[in-house]
Parts: structure tokens; sequence; C-alpha cells
């Protein structure tokens, strides 16, 4: 993968995702491509200590040796651009280079920085007047964590603008919250899907697996009401910030697991979570799932294979590739795609949209 050109990558992905949806129907599908380069928005790095100061670094190939990294091309312009500022001024200051361990950026394209330090001792006052210098000096948001220790200086989160739909949409992201490492193919995916709910027409949404509200948000314009569950707790908390920031007021937002969610649609438990919530007042006309890698578990497949349209985010196409087994036995797929979200690497983020056989 890291021999071939851009082009070769993506016509690689594009033909193994093809290969696996071939049994499904699929002739053809959509291809994203992603920026070159500054596309990522969250990045990690491990620092490392030699005579000449603090460096960034990370593992070699051969999981032994260390890579001293001077440029990272892959970040999104704004952590580029605070990289070498703030190496600067951990190397100018030993209260803030003594024992770092690792250091972690979260960025917006709207220019916002969350950097997190990490390290191998006690964070005390000096520390925090330092960082308190090191935030006004660099223009980001400083936190520190270290072992039973979290010091945010100013606030966890940056708020990123994204235009989608022919709208601005504002979203919360917070320091250990999941978010879409590439914005620029998140505003893809979500136009994307999009355009498959125009097609659908009227109705409510379930979501399963919702995060912050990435897709939620913008969708919930196109049905009556929206009923979003995720297991994190940070996430929700994010979502329902994101609600109101954007003026939404036709989604639940419950903490509730894909697989807690098939039960209470079932009837089979309550739950304290979903006081004041009627699900008997909910008419599902399509299920947006974005399951992790290992894709839906099998009562949740029976659950939605219920319901007319299906929108499935995945970020493994092989076991994509095994739920529509089960679900193309009630479901057609109308619509694929890729999403080239990690370019230069294997991995692979696909769509499908499916609608239910008559």
């Amino acid at each position: 993968m890291y021999v071939l050109d851009y082009g070769a990558q993506l016509q690689y992905k594009k033909k193994e995702v093809l290969t696996l949806l071939a049994p499904f129907g699929v002739a053809d599908l959509e291809v994203f491509e992603s920026p070159q380069s500054h596309y990522r928005a969250r990045a990690e790095f491990r620092i490392w200590h030699d005579d000449a100061g603090a460096h960034y670094a990370m593992g070699g190939m051969d999981k032994k040796s260390t890579v001293i990294i001077e440029s990272c091309p892959k970040v999104i312009e704004t952590i580029a651009k605070s990289m070498p500022l703030l190496l600067e001024a951990i190397n100018l200051s030993p209260q803030l280079k003594q024992r770092l361990f690792s250091v972690e950026f979260l960025a917006t394209t709207a220019g916002e920085a969350l950097i997190t330090l990490i390290y191998h001792k006690k964070l005390d006052e000096s520390w925090l007047q330092e960082a308190q210098l090191l935030g006004e000096k660099i223009k980001a948001y400083i936190m520190g964590r270290s072992r039973n220790q979290k010091k945010v200086l100013t606030r966890e989160y940056v708020t990123e603008e994204l235009a989608v739909d022919s709208r601005l949409y504002r979203y919360r992201h917070y320091e250990s919250g999941f978010t879409q490492p590439n914005p620029f193919e998140n505003i893809k995916m979500i136009e994307w899907v999009i355009i498959q709910a125009k097609k659908i027409g009227s109705g409510d949404l379930l979501e399963s697996y919702c995060g912050l509200g990435n897709f939620t948000i913008p969708l919930s314009r196109y049905f009556d009401k929206v009923l979003a569950t995720e297991i994190s707790k940070r996430s929700i908390q994010a979502a329902l910030e994101n609600c109101q920031l954007n003026g939404v007021e036709n989604i639940a937002f419950v903490r509730l697991s894909s697989e807690e969610m098939t039960q209470a649609l079932r009837g089979v438990r309550d739950f304290n979570r979903l006081k004041g919530i009627d699900l008997q007042n909910y008419d599902f006309s399509a299920v947006l799932v974005d399951p992790p890698r290992a894709g839906l578990d099998e009562t949740t497949i029976e659950l939605i294979s219920k319901i007319e349209h299906i929108l499935y985010i995945s970020c493994n196409p092989h076991t994509l590739a095994s739920d529509l087994e089960a679900l193309t036995e009630t479901h057609a797929v109308m619509e694929s795609a890729i999403f080239d979200q990690f370019p230069h690497t294997p991995h692979i983020e696909s769509g499908v949209f499916l609608r239910k056989k008559k």
C-alpha cells in the first residue's frame, strides 16, 4: 500500500470492497477520495529524550527502534503549525519537559487545538503555571495527564465547524471521546447518508452507535423524530450539548448499548435510562448503524431487518460482508460507497444503503 501512488491505492481498495460485496448484487460503488496530506484531526506522538532535548518520535517498523519525527504531513494544518511551537516551548522549560512521555493533539479545521501532555510524574502547581503560559504562547488549550491525575487548564474540548448539506454544523469534540479522524471525508460521509435519507421521505429514525451526534444531528432534518443510542457517557454528554449548539429538538439521545437497545424495543427489559421516552410513539422508517470493527450482533441484525431502510456505515468491509449475508435475506443493497478516511493505509470505511424487499 505504501509503495502505490494514491490513485492506485484507491483502485486497490475499491477492488477489495467490490470483491466482498459482489455476492450481494453490488456491481460498482462510489469512491470518495481524501486530501493526500493534512487530513488527520487527531494525532499522538511519543516523546523521545536525548542530550539534544525532547523530540517527537514513533516506534520503527522493526518494533524495536525509535524514529525521530521532524514533521508529519498527515495531520491537519492546525496541528502541523502547533507541533514545532509546542516542542520549542517544551525544550525551553525543564518543568514541562521533565518525564514527559507523550503528546496528543485534537484539532479542528476551524483552527482550534487541544493538546494533552502525558507524564510519568505528579503534576504540581509549578507545572500548572508553566502549562498556562504555554497555552497562551502557542494559542492552544492545554491539558495534563499523569497517573490518577487529569488537569484541565481551560477546557477539554474543541469546537469543530462542518459545512454539510448547505448548513454549518458545530460539534464539541472532547479529548477522550471518539471523533471521526478525517474531517474532509467525514463531510462526504454525512452528505452521502443524507442523500440516501432524502429517498426515504418520512417517518422516524433509529440510530445505534451514534457517538457525539455526528450523523444524527444533520440527519434529523429529514425525519420526524430520532432515537439515538450510544454506550459511552462522554459521547452522550457531547451529543446533548451538540444538539443545543445546533438548535435541534427532535432527537432523544439515550445511553444504551446495541444489545440493550434491542432488548428495550422488544419489551424484554425496562431501563431507567429510557424514563420519559415512549418507545411505542416511534414509527421507524429507517435505521442507521455505525458499529465497531466486529460488526453487528445477531439480535441487532434481527431487529433492524424488520425496518424498511437500513443505512450501514462500516470501518471493516469484511464484517460488513458477513452482516450482509443475513441482512440481504430481507433487504437489497441499493447504494454503496467507500470513503478513504485513512489514505496510505489498508483501512477502508464503507457505506451501504439497503431497502426491504417487496
